[in-house]
């Protein structure tokens, strides 16, 4: 509970922060709101010509991008240093996380909060409505997937992003592992066959994050919610593990940094 409330008060601190300037602030939201529309237009272009595609129709395509949107939304705006925690670690800056008596690891995530991410999250949200699928039990499992989809979404960028530790900046190397997880999380999974399949849920966990959820908004089932959740078990301790074995070898900067 006490982090809990730590947490809280760290992300009403940061949204206080962002909102100070308005004009930006509703700027950012809408942008990225008309950002993700624009790249979604190009999915009920292709749906006018064909109904669908290996079972997936556009009302999948709404829950897809609802969920996947909404978790990245999640992701950035709560634990907004999950983009750059590797140049975080690279740079020394871990030394202001490390004199302070918080969960390193929790601490350093939601220090920071990147405002266009609520622009996701209202932009999931809507999608989801849009999909005519909204009743009570489909908007419990809407969260419920939206939170898993974001846990395994952290944890994986967390797992990269703790390889600095050993190889320093790896920055470029992570962003193009997290944008090709989040561009073949909007796909339909009846798309991938094989090996490609078989990595989409393992080494690349996109389906993890935007197909099995969506599937599961749709319809209950065990096995859904069983992928899900072990998934995201094992990435959260493989990360974990990664970043603490990785903070052992930790070398502070040159100078001790004292923030306010």
């Amino acid at each position: 509970m006490r982090e809990l409330k730590f947490l809280t008060a760290l992300w009403r601190t940061n949204l206080q922060a962002a909102m100070e300037y308005r004009v930006a602030f509703l700027g950012q939201i809408g942008g990225m709101m008309l950002n993700n529309s624009i790249y979604f237009a190009a999915w009920v272009i292709f749906f006018q010509r064909f109904e669908e595609i290996r079972g997936w129709g556009l009302d999948e395509m709404f829950l897809v991008f609802g969920v996947s949107s909404a978790a990245f939304g999640l992701v950035v705006f709560l634990f907004g240093n999950a983009r750059t925690l590797s140049d975080v670690i690279a740079q020394g800056q871990l030394d202001y996380y490390l004199a302070l008596p918080r969960p390193v690891l929790i601490h350093t995530l939601a220090s920071r909060s990147i405002t266009s991410g609520l622009g996701d999250i209202t932009y999931g949200v809507l999608s989801f409505l849009f999909s005519g699928q909204v009743n009570i039990q489909s908007s419990l499992r809407f969260i419920t997937g939206v939170s898993i989809s974001a846990a395994i979404l952290l944890s994986f960028m967390v797992l990269l992003h703790s390889l600095s530790f050993w190889s320093g900046y790896v920055s470029a190397f992570v962003d193009l592992m997290v944008n090709a997880m989040l561009s073949f999380a909007l796909y339909p999974i009846t798309l991938f066959d094989g090996t490609a399949k078989f990595l989409l849920f393992t080494i690349l966990p996109a389906a993890l994050m935007g197909a099995v959820p969506a599937e599961f908004v749709r319809a209950f089932t065990w096995s859904h919610l069983l992928q899900m959740l072990v998934g995201a078990l094992i990435l959260l301790v493989l990360s974990v593990t990664i970043f603490y074995r990785g903070l052992r070898r930790y070398e502070s900067g040159s100078a001790f940094q004292i923030q306010s």
